[in-house]
């Protein structure tokens, strides 16, 4: 029976999913070549509230845990652990004032309505996983451009995501290179739980009644520390949330 509801309600919400992503694409493209980056962005967040809280229609709970005040006149790096697709539509609403921007695999900017051009747009790090040096030099430019714009960079330092919720090991790599280039950015780790829940085998079909949380940390002081220290002390924190 509880399939059932799963296959029907899943229906529902990806015909919801994908209207959003159909009606907000030409609003992107006049917003951002009449009004420019920022103004996009904001229209960006708008389309993720549509499809976080859409997920309503699954009877899916949200819940958004905010442990420090974060500041809106500085870059900031989220270090976060990556469960799903949700986890990004979550934290572009919820840290809307922060204006995120994603290091984000290179597949995904070509092809997908909304999202592909947010991608090609927002600054993203678009990142060929089989380039080291085409990745390093995509996230070289994301950290300048925070620093430039104050705007806040999001990496999962896993990498892909955890289906089981289990955390992988964090890669310093990008992580390093952000703190570089942005020598003024505040690290704030995000956990992320329950959102792998949502959809464990795919996008068809999601699962229903699940719980989705993500809780912004307390900041990690990075003077004096390298970035393999501040990685694992990111990692330390989440772990503690995600893993408890």
């Amino acid at each position: 029976m509880k399939k059932n509801i799963d296959y029907f309600l899943s229906i529902i919400y990806l015909v919801y999913f994908f209207l959003i992503l159909l009606v907000f694409h030409p609003l992107q493209i006049i917003c951002y070549e009449l009004f420019g980056q920022r103004t996009h962005q904001k229209l960006v967040q708008v389309m993720n509230f549509f499809l976080l809280y859409g997920t309503i229609i699954l009877g899916t709970s949200l819940k958004f845990i905010n442990k420090t005040i974060l500041p809106t006149d500085r870059p900031i790096i989220f270090v976060a652990n990556h469960q799903s697709l949700f986890d990004i539509i979550g934290m572009i609403w919820y840290l809307r004032k922060n204006f995120p921007v994603f290091v984000s695999k290179q597949e995904l900017s070509k092809g997908i309505p909304s999202i592909s051009y947010n991608l090609q747009k927002s600054g993203a790090a678009l990142i060929d996983r089989e380039d080291g040096k085409q990745a390093v030099v995509e996230i070289a430019k994301l950290g300048k451009m925070i620093e430039e714009t104050k705007f806040s960079a999001c990496i999962f330092p896993e990498g892909t995501r955890s289906k089981t919720g289990i955390m992988k090991s964090f890669a310093v790599g990008g992580v390093a290179i952000l703190m570089k280039k942005s020598p003024n950015a505040l690290i704030v780790p995000v956990a992320i739980e329950n959102v792998n829940k949502l959809n464990p085998k795919g996008y068809f079909p999601l699962v229903s009644m699940q719980n989705l949380r993500w809780t912004v940390l307390s900041p990690i002081e990075r003077s004096n520390k390298t970035p393999e220290e501040v990685v694992e002390e990111a990692r330390r924190a989440i772990a503690e949330i995600v893993e408890k």
